[in-house]
Order: C-alpha cells, then structure tokens, then sequence
C-alpha cells in the first residue's frame, strides 16, 4: 500500500546521498517530501518515483542557507503524516576560516546547524504523540577530525565544527528518547562518491551509505559509521568523554597551580 509506513521528508534530495535515500524509502512504502534548490530536479524525481512505486512525491523547492525556507521546511516536518525526517543537504564551505566570506560561513551554519535543529524541533512533537517517527542527521568523519591539520584535510573550520554539532546533537537528543519509539541516527560517511565531492573515484557509494545508514536504523543504533569495522573505536570515544568530565571537579588541576 503507498504511504504505509508514513511520509518521509528528506533535505537535499536532487542528488547524490539524498538522491539514494529517496529511492529506497520509495521502495520500502514511504511517501516523500523532496526538498532542494532545483526544483526542475526534483519534479523529475518526483514523476519518477510515484511511477516506480506508487507513493506520492511531494516537492518542496527550498534554500537552506535561508532562514524562510528553513521555517517552510520545518513547517512540513510537523505535519502529521510524518514519519520520518532526514536532514541531509549539505555544502562543503571550505578555506581558511580568516578568508572565507561572513556571509557564506552564516548560510553554512543555517544548512547545517540551524535546519537540521528546527526540522527535528517541529517533527519530534508530532512523532512522540503518534508513538513512532525517526529523525536522521547526516554528518560527516571530519566532525572528529579536530585534532588533524588542514594538510592534507581541508581547512575545515566552520564545516567540521557544525557536524560535530550534529553528532552531539543527535547523541544527546537520543539520550533524550531513551525509552519512547522514536529514535534519532548520525550518520558520519567519509568521502563519498557525489557531485557534493566532485564523483572521486576509490571513495564509498552513497548506496553503501543509506545501505548502512538503514541497517542501523533497524538496529537501534545512535552513529553510523558506514566504513568502520570496529565497533569498539566508539566505546573508546566513550569513554574518552568520560575522563573528559572529570575535569567537571570543583578543586583546580595541579598543572595548572604552578605558573
């Protein structure tokens, strides 16, 4: 039955990552709200997919970086036949953080701060009353990648700093939901092959992406990191934030006693 499992509004649907995801929630029974800038993309995708699968295909043609759109966006992401939110569009923004233009740092952290938190602000609500929903936050590796320099890495200032946003946020929220049916995903890829990194080749398919993305939506699990084997490297980080907080003590650290 088209829509049995509800609608999905996915950002940044007219390629790559999103493009993928649209295509597999269509299949599994979704109906969809497409949401980008090209609207022409978008209306082709639409037709493209209610005629593979009988769902309906909504567009909504928005700008991220505008705070406008993102309040239009969030109005759909409330309505009540939403049941599952996926905040994936994205733009890379990288330079020097002293060179890159105010204005293209402020429209950056609209699409990836801003968006993402008033899209899930507005479903959540909905999606707790009806006793089901998720919410996926597309992020990115270079959200851990504080420590590395820019060579060979972009400068990456703004952009690594707004995903690393995104995981907390999503980590923290899933805290929040402990408990009730709705869950709340990161997903951190690396280099993946889409227009976004220019189609390298020798990096991950968006499809492996959503592939694993879906599968630890299933699994309850908070983070998804598509290419990671080891799934102890995130109890490590665990417990890293553990010894973290300890620093929360009320006496000053010795090291710091000594001038």
């Amino acid at each position: 039955m088209a829509g049995s499992r509800g609608t999905a509004l996915v950002t940044g649907t007219s390629a790559g990552i999103g493009a993928v995801y649209a295509r597999r929630l269509a299949a599994l029974g979704y109906d969809l709200v497409l949401v980008a800038r090209r609207e022409e993309r978008l209306k082709a995708q639409a037709a493209e997919l209610t005629a593979a699968h009988g769902i309906r295909a909504e567009v909504l043609r928005a700008d991220l970086t505008a705070d406008g759109d993102i309040h239009r966006v969030a109005a759909r992401a409330a309505g009540g036949d939403i049941s599952l939110v996926i905040n994936n569009a994205g733009v890379g923004g990288y330079g020097p953080f002293a060179q890159v233009e105010p204005s293209a740092l402020e429209g950056l952290a609209h699409l990836h701060i801003l968006a993402p938190m008033l899209a899930t602000r507005a479903a959540l609500p909905g999606m707790l009353e009806r006793g089901r929903g998720a919410v996926i936050n597309v992020a990115s590796l270079l959200a851990f990648s504080g420590s590395l320099p820019p060579v060979p890495l972009p400068h990456r200032a703004t952009y690594a700093g707004a995903k690393a946003f995104l995981v907390h946020f999503t980590r923290t929220l899933a805290g929040e939901l402990k408990g009730t049916p709705v869950r709340a995903q990161v997903v951190c890829p690396g280099m993946t092959a889409t227009e976004f990194n220019g189609g390298y080749a020798g990096t991950m398919s968006p499809e492996d992406v959503v592939t694993a993305s879906l599968v630890a939506l299933e699994r309850g699990e908070t983070v998804c990191v598509p290419g990671l084997e080891a799934a102890e490297a995130f109890a490590a980080l665990e417990q890293a934030e553990l010894g973290m907080l300890r620093g929360a003590s009320h006496q000053l650290a010795g090291r710091y006693r000594t001038p």
